[in-house]
């Protein structure tokens, strides 16, 4: 662990403010089950002996917060969270906290000063957050899809979560798969599954029938590749590494030859969150 010993208190906090382009893997877990996620966030919290946790949701997301804050007021009423939690003597209370807007508060350091009521600022690393977070006390943050794995993995073992991926990318991902694709969605896949499968086999390949001319593998902040290199490469972070590029959140956004790389990336940052409708499991 890397937080500093005897230093108190510490924090938690859930990053959802989930501003990349392309990407809504977070707001399926926060919708769908919003329980999971606080159930990762407790016993997360449990672990690092933290009393006071925080979700940091995007402002736009009203859908995934009016969810969340449901399911923290039911976990609270069932003694979930709030003090000595099923009389283990252990605890814990969780705040949700909305964004306003700003993509700069995606990263960790801006996150926080955000939370403390500042103006959304990186700050130079380091001291990191974990030994100086928030309030300068020691703080984890990780984001939704993180901690949601949290509650399997305890439960059913390290090894269990390691029969997929590979040694150094080891276990499931979601993917966001957006842009020319005839079945756009989330999809999980175990880590080192082949680009190829995932557009052709699950996505039902290119819209229309109209060759793929580009793909970003991990969100608009990750350079993008040629379609017949990224259909090569297997989607763990080494392959895509190595290929070029990054798997970053796991946005994956197919291009085809009718639009251009100028407008396409236009378009992105304009309106980045352009979210399909239909969600794959």
């Amino acid at each position: 662990m890397f937080l500093p010993k005897d230093t108190y208190p510490r924090y938690l906090v859930c990053n959802a403010d989930e501003g990349e382009p392309g990407t809504f893997k977070d707001r399926v877990l926060m919708e769908h089950d919003p329980h999971g996620v606080i159930e990762g966030i407790i016993i997360s919290s449990f672990a690092c002996q933290v009393g006071h946790a925080f979700i940091y949701i995007r402002g736009e997301y009203d859908e995934s917060y009016r969810r969340l804050r449901r399911a923290v007021e039911q976990a609270y009423q069932w003694g979930y969270l709030g003090q000595n939690l099923l009389d283990s003597g252990y605890s814990l209370e969780l705040s949700i906290l909305r964004g306003a807007g700003a993509y700069i508060c995606g990263e960790e350091t801006s996150l926080l000063s955000s939370l403390e009521g500042k103006r959304g600022h990186p700050k130079l690393k380091p001291p990191f957050p974990a030994a100086e977070g928030l309030y300068r006390k020691p703080t984890i943050i990780n984001n939704v899809e993180t901690l949601f794995n949290v509650p399997f993995i305890v439960t059913n073992g390290a090894d269990w979560y390691r029969q997929w991926g590979t040694l150094r990318s080891p276990g499931l991902k979601l993917f966001c798969v957006s842009g020319h694709i005839e079945r756009p969605g989330t999809y999980e896949l175990p880590l080192a599954t082949p680009m190829r499968e995932l557009i052709y086999d699950l996505c039902g390949g290119p819209k229309d029938g109209i060759p793929l001319k580009a793909i970003i593998p991990g969100g608009s902040s990750t350079p993008m590749m040629p379609a017949s290199g990224a259909l090569e490469c297997d989607l763990d972070y080494e392959s895509i590494f190595d290929a070029g590029s990054m798997l970053g959140s796991g946005a994956v956004i197919a291009i085809n030859d009718s639009r251009g790389v100028f407008q396409v990336d236009s378009r992105l940052w304009k309106s980045p969150k352009a979210i399909p409708s239909f969600v794959a499991y």
